[in-house]
């Protein structure tokens, strides 16, 4: 019997992404061995184009283990795509493969029986942003029409640029886009909204952001969160997860996040450095834990403490390299801002001319 026993008494959906290796239906009964109250997995390898498709015993496992072990496919399954799809791809021949690919995933949902699927937004590259984004919404209207009823819900990210969700603008235009708006949602994830300049670190800034998220893009489209801490300081731009606690978050934002009333029934999916699933039988139980805390409570405090120290020596070094990159960035910066005639090099060019 797992020492991970599921909660019947959490207002929250806590879980993690789970391995569904030797078969998705494992992806089930993995999650609920380490006390999931939701759960994500691959729907195929992250890694190939095409993968085998399920056998019909398989799909008809993954059911029974859902209803064996109590979970609703429709509500508490959250499928990751596949990392390499972008939608947003101006290369439309790569944009059509990864179209494809992603059909193909949201069959695999409606075998299932799953109702949301996680999508990272894609990148415009080096085309007109504005442009991408709806190449993007139009392809998300494509796929909503060839499907019945899985609910694609767009992941925010850590990077800015061309990197589409880094800013929640890109968001809320690509959701105006859609047709059927009742099957777009959003994920946020804690760790990008961090590494993109978003502050939820106390409670203040994390009120502001929410306060913002729902300006913009809107409370009715908040379809699931990622768990993650940071590795990297805020604004670093870097997609590095980190163990809840030891990175640059620390744990008072998931405290809050056990306290918030706009995060219950949707899944609250863990995604951070685990080398063991137990591993994230362990986080759910502090998140849990977390839910009767109060800001001031002493066991939290010496928990952050205890959990910030181990992170210490990684926190260091990530803040070391993010300074230098800031630093060449602003010195870059200045010597494109030089004009050719203020350049020092030109100057004593000029002055020799004259001597001469």
């Amino acid at each position: 019997m797992s020492q991970f026993v599921r909660s019947t008494t959490s207002k929250y959906k806590f879980g993690a992404h789970i391995s569904g290796a030797g078969g998705i239906s494992n992806s089930v009964s993995n999650a609920f061995g380490i006390g999931c109250n939701s759960f994500a997995m691959f729907l195929k390898s992250p890694r190939k184009w095409v993968s085998p498709q399920y056998t019909d015993e398989e799909i008809q496992k993954f059911k029974d283990n859902c209803k064996q072990y109590n979970y609703n496919p429709l509500t508490d399954v959250l499928p990751h795509g596949q990392y390499f799809i972008n939608l947003a791809n101006p290369d439309i021949e790569k944009a059509e493969k990864a179209y494809a690919s992603l059909i193909d995933d949201l069959n695999r949902c409606e075998q299932l029986g799953v109702g949301l699927y996680n999508l990272h937004p894609g990148s415009s590259l080096k085309a007109d942003h504005q442009v991408q984004l709806k190449q993007l919404a139009n392809y998300l209207n494509k796929a909503l029409k060839e499907t019945k009823f899985v609910k694609i819900v767009l992941e925010n990210m850590a990077g800015t640029g061309s990197l589409v969700g880094s800013d929640l603008q890109d968001l809320h235009e690509v959701i105006e886009l859609i047709e059927d708006k009742s099957r777009i949602g959003v994920c946020i994830d804690t760790c990008h909204t961090y590494a993109a300049g978003y502050d939820i670190s106390t409670k203040e800034s994390f009120e502001k952001f929410w306060k913002m998220f729902d300006e913009i893009v809107g409370f009715k489209y908040l379809s699931a969160i990622h768990l993650n801490d940071s590795k990297a300081p805020l604004g670093a731009n870097r997609d590095l997860h980190e163990l809840l606690g030891e990175g640059f978050l620390g744990l008072e934002v998931f405290r809050l996040i056990a306290h918030s009333d706009h995060l219950v029934n949707i899944p609250i999916i863990l995604e951070t450095p685990q080398p063991k699933e137990e591993g994230y039988g362990e986080e759910i139980k502090l998140l849990e834990w977390l839910e009767d805390k109060s800001e001031d409570d002493k066991e939290v405090i010496e928990k952050n403490d205890k959990l910030q120290a181990k992170g210490a020596k990684s926190r260091k070094e990530h803040e070391e390299k993010f300074a230098t990159k800031q630093k060449k960035a602003t010195a870059k910066k200045r010597k494109a801002e030089v004009k050719p005639e203020d350049d020092i090099t030109h100057k004593v060019r000029r002055t020799r001319r004259k001597e001469e």
